[in-house]
């Protein structure tokens, strides 16, 4: 019986008004993957997971590089997909992309992933475009002993963890090591990433209500076979750590991380369009050394008000800085957000939901990011949303400072190349149709 009960209890979801809500009240497309769905599905990493969630794209560009989005919205590099570990933002503000291969997190931890598809910059700001990817992880208690897990598979595949969790009075730890790697697809017998990780999060309940967790973790990938775009390919490697503090109770919190990135890439021609570039049409910049950091703070709180309302308002702030050979100068940014979200229940069946948030950015314009949603429960189980948003990408550093005569060949270079190529194509026409002329046909 109570097993009857466990399967009929309605999943709950806090990415679309984050507060902890029924997922039929949420007022947003929430689709949630449990700890239970990712051991049954045997995957080795996260997009191969994602995969089986509707409107959800994936795409996979080498043996390391994914590319995650929503509703059609995919393509090399994609960058309009904000992704997050337990509340803290995993997206690289500087490049724009997020490292599917390398997310600080090993399997086994994985609590469950809450996705919301289309727009959210009304409670999240920056890059919520495609919309949000939310992975929660275990709790000490939740994992207490020893955890090993070991999956593998073609093309040199492994997936490895190893978690050591526990509590002490109102203490509670959790440790982690982890490395996953798998082979190129055009050389079996190359790697295209190893991954190594570690992560340490600590647990101390100061009341009954409220708990202060103090986190951290480094990610080391010695090869990664990507990212790769249109044109440019390349190898990288790079470290990605963190640190993050977190005072929470149900109401409210407060939280500060940073985040150090450090990847080196030697780059190349797709190869593809190789045959038709030489190196130095890179103009002798082949190799890409960046030191990035991102600090943030964010603070939360949610009240009552009379009349069935629920309010949610919130403040964001973020630096970013990068220095780089690809970049014109050692470059920074702030950003400073502010919003606000009220829940109104209007009658038992009729919930309205508005919202808006205003944003702050050194490089563009103020923004404001609007939301209103109506939900009407027209019977038990049976849940009509309407809902209308607006969300915003601000550009990547690199976007507003690279210098881009060292990272792509130049326009003449270009220009000869292709007229070269049609110069060959032609020629080839035209020997085929000779060739075809003196064919003798018959029966």
């Amino acid at each position: 019986m109570a097993e009857e009960l466990l399967l009929l209890k309605e999943e709950t979801v806090s990415i679309a008004a984050r507060d902890e809500q029924p997922i039929s009240e949420a007022p947003s497309n929430v689709y949630v993957i449990t700890d239970e769905d990712i051991r049954h599905s045997g995957a080795t990493d996260l997009p191969t997971v994602l995969r089986r969630i509707p409107g959800i794209e994936v795409i996979q560009m080498s043996g390391a590089q994914f590319d995650v989005s929503a509703r059609g919205d995919n393509q090399p590099f994609t960058n309009k997909m904000l992704v997050l570990v337990d509340g803290r933002s995993i997206y690289d503000d500087i490049q724009g992309e997020v490292y599917w291969k390398a997310i600080p997190v090993t399997l086994p931890e994985i609590k469950r992933i809450e996705v919301l598809k289309g727009p959210a910059s009304s409670l999240y700001g920056f890059n919520a475009f495609d919309g949000v990817i939310n992975i929660i992880t275990k709790s000490p208690e939740k994992m207490k002993g020893m955890t090993l897990q070991f999956r593998g598979g073609e093309f040199g595949t492994i997936s490895s963890a190893a978690i050591q969790a526990g509590t002490i009075d109102k203490f509670g730890y959790r440790l982690s090591v982890g490395r996953d790697q798998n082979n190129q697809w055009r050389d079996r017998d190359a790697l295209a990433f190893p991954s190594h990780k570690f992560n340490a999060r600590t647990e101390y309940s100061l009341l009954t209500d409220s708990r202060l967790i103090v986190s951290g973790g480094l990610v080391d990938v010695n090869r990664f076979d990507g990212p790769i775009t249109g044109a440019v390919s390349a190898s990288t490697t790079f470290t990605d750590g963190y640190a993050d503090v977190l005072y929470e109770r149900p109401d409210f919190f407060v939280r500060s991380y940073w985040r150090g990135f450090n990847p080196s890439s030697d780059f190349g021609f797709n190869p593809q369009l190789s045959p038709f570039f030489r190196s130095s049409d890179l103009n002798g910049k082949t190799t890409g050394d960046l030191f990035a950091n991102t600090y943030n703070v964010d603070a939360q709180h949610s009240v009552e008000l009379p009349k069935a309302n629920h309010l949610t308002y919130g403040v964001n702030c973020r630096h970013n800085s990068v220095s780089s050979n690809f970049v014109d100068q050692y470059s920074q940014e702030d950003r400073l957000g502010f919003f606000l979200q009220d829940e109104w229940r209007v009658t038992q069946s009729l919930t309205a939901v508005a919202g808006a948030r205003y944003d702050l950015h050194t490089e563009m314009n103020p923004t404001i990011s609007p939301r209103v949603a109506l939900l009407y429960s027209a019977a038990r189980d049976h849940t009509f949303r309407l809902a209308i948003s607006v969300a915003y990408r601000p550009p990547t550093l690199f976007e507003t400072h690279v210098s881009e005569m060292t990272t792509v060949p130049s326009l003449d270079s270009i220009l000869r190349r292709v007229i070269r190529l049609g110069a060959t194509m032609l020629i080839l026409k035209r020997s085929y149709h000779r060739t075809r002329r003196g064919t003798k046909v018959g029966s």
